[in-house]
């Protein structure tokens, strides 16, 4: 297997391990807060620190950083490429210190505002509305450390180590259930309030550990931490790279903050849904899409600086190839099989029979969205990869006014299912205007020469649905108890998987052999990559 599937391959491993351990986290919270209007102000205030870890992190500063330390590295200059992630992790550092002081100033005066009682249309919407600025006051220092995790993980991931990065949401996640499961199993605490406190704390003490492990791994290259304040030339033109996108992600920022907000103001239960039914989403995303399009962007961003506009074609045709044969079948499967899902995942304790009824349909609007979703990872990498920053602003732009339009048109008719479906639509819009605007710029980029491989995923895909709905039928008769969906699931799902890849197989997909070899790569130990041609 060549070095980059042997790369893919560890990072979907660690992912895999990291993305149920966080639906693990997810089980455990909503079993004991369910899908209260407690849960959901958590939801939503957790959601701002990490749309703002987006904003100044992970998107707008992966795709200035890494090509900049590909520029240094591909010249021999290591040390000079260190002292780039010095400076860039001292003003990250600076910037973010200076967004927490003064948002948690602001959120504790927002928290006893008159004015936001008279917003409101119900004191219970207020009480929701509040409860989450007081949780997001005690959240937002997870900024700081995230956003120097991002920076130290940038630098690995240029470097060719790829599996801390991947690990670093383990310890967030083993944080939070460790928090959580200590007040409710250890302290025997009963009340809510008290419960959230030591889940919050979770969150901080595994936000520090996802600073630590990276900046450890990051040492172990030859890197020393040292506070560098210049603003060299390299730093300048991070700087000017990441504008375009901090643009991007603050349309983003407002996007998801407001639709937050609508879920909030809706129900009580609503914004704890849609979180539910993304983090069930985000599963084959994690799993599998951000795994490939981690591997694939320094490799893509090599190409595109030398010029070598065929190798990029071919690379980031193989990653498209790759992502749409899983996350295609799993949206498919994730749609017919939501009921069993949710009720073997989360109904139990303080979430009943109603909430899955309402999350059943979310979930189902959201899968639809699911391989454009996986679509769009892997296109901002191209864009970002030759450096053009600018394209995925006006994109993020078109899908925020969809979204937000769409929110307020739907959601006095359809609810919650109108959110979802808002959601849903403006992730579409994003991909097919992003592919149109590649496909302008460089020709060999287009989809065309996918159309094949798109129809034998799809054919595959609805031949899996056909088994699956029949299978459902078959099972009617055993009732919604855990012991029936455990039964389920663990027939269907592997006879979906042996339906699908058979098929793939017998149409003769191109890359079913390196998909194989990646999928069988995730149930095995994989040890340290070895040295062989890409």
């Amino acid at each position: 297997m060549s070095r980059s599937l042997q790369q893919i391959s560890i990072v979907s491993l660690a992912t895999v391990f990291s993305r149920f351990l966080g639906l693990a986290r997810d089980v455990l919270v909503t079993a004991i807060f369910g899908a209260s209007g407690l849960a959901s102000a958590f939801v939503t205030a957790f959601t701002l620190p990490n749309l703002f870890r987006r904003l100044l992190g992970e998107g707008a500063l992966t795709a200035a950083l890494v090509p900049t330390l590909n520029d240094e590295l591909a010249a021999g200059r290591q040390p000079a490429a260190f002292d780039i992630v010095n400076q860039i992790a001292s003003w990250l550092g600076l910037v973010t210190l200076l967004i927490v002081s003064g948002a948690m100033v602001g959120l504790s005066s927002a928290a006893d505002a008159a004015w936001l009682r008279e917003v409101a249309s119900d004191p219970a919407q207020w009480d929701r509305w509040r409860t989450a600025a007081q949780l997001a006051v005690v959240l937002f220092p997870y900024l700081f450390f995230v956003c120097l995790a991002a920076a130290f993980s940038a630098a690995l991931q240029t470097l060719g180590r790829f599996t801390v990065p991947a690990l670093t949401p383990v310890w967030l996640n083993l944080a939070m259930i460790g928090g959580l499961g200590w007040a409710v199993w250890g302290l025997d605490l009963t009340a809510d309030d008290a419960r959230m406190r030591w889940l919050c704390g979770g969150v901080l003490v595994g936000g520090l550990g996802q600073m630590i492990l990276p900046a450890v791994a990051l040492a172990r290259t030859g890197w020393r931490p040292r506070l560098d304040l210049r603003l060299t030339g390299a730093v300048k033109s991070i700087l000017l790279l990441m504008g375009p996108t901090v643009l991007g992600s603050a349309i983003y920022l407002i996007n998801t903050s407001v639709s937050r907000l609508i879920g909030l103001s809706l129900s009580e239960s609503a914004a704890a849904i849609l979180n539910l039914a993304s983090r069930l989403i985000e599963l084959p995303i994690g799993v599998f899409a951000i795994a490939v399009t981690t591997v694939v962007f320094p490799l893509i961003s090599r190409h595109a600086a030398q010029g070598q506009w065929g190798q990029m074609a071919r690379a980031y045709h193989k990653g498209m190839r790759l992502i749409l044969s899983i996350n295609i079948p799993a949206a498919v499967g994730m749609a017919i099989l939501a009921a069993p899902i949710i009720r073997l995942l989360f109904e139990r304790g303080q979430f009943g029979a109603q909430d899955t009824a309402e999350m059943v349909p979310v979930l189902g609007v959201f899968a639809i969205g699911l391989p454009f979703l996986a679509f769009v990872s892997l296109l901002l990498r191209a864009f970002y990869a030759q450096k053009d920053t600018r394209t995925p602003v006006r994109a993020a732009f078109a899908s925020f006014v969809v979204n937000i339009g769409l929110c307020f048109a739907l959601k006095g008719p359809l609810g919650t299912v109108g959110l979802a479906m808002a959601g849903t639509v403006s992730i579409i819009v994003q991909a097919v205007w992003l592919q149109w605007q590649l496909t302008r710029r460089r020709p060999e980029l287009a989809t065309a020469s996918l159309r094949g491989d798109f129809a034998k995923i799809v054919l595959s895909s609805a031949a899996m649905a056909g088994l699956l709905l029949v299978g459902m039928g078959l099972f009617d008769g055993l009732g919604t108890a855990w012991w029936s969906d455990l039964l389920r699931l663990g027939i269907l799902m592997p006879l979906g998987a042996v339906c699908f890849g058979g098929l793939v197989y017998t149409l003769k997909l191109e890359g079913r052999e390196e998909l194989r070899l990646i999928l069988r790569q995730r149930f095995k130990r994989t040890g340290e990559s070895k040295d062989t041609s890409e």
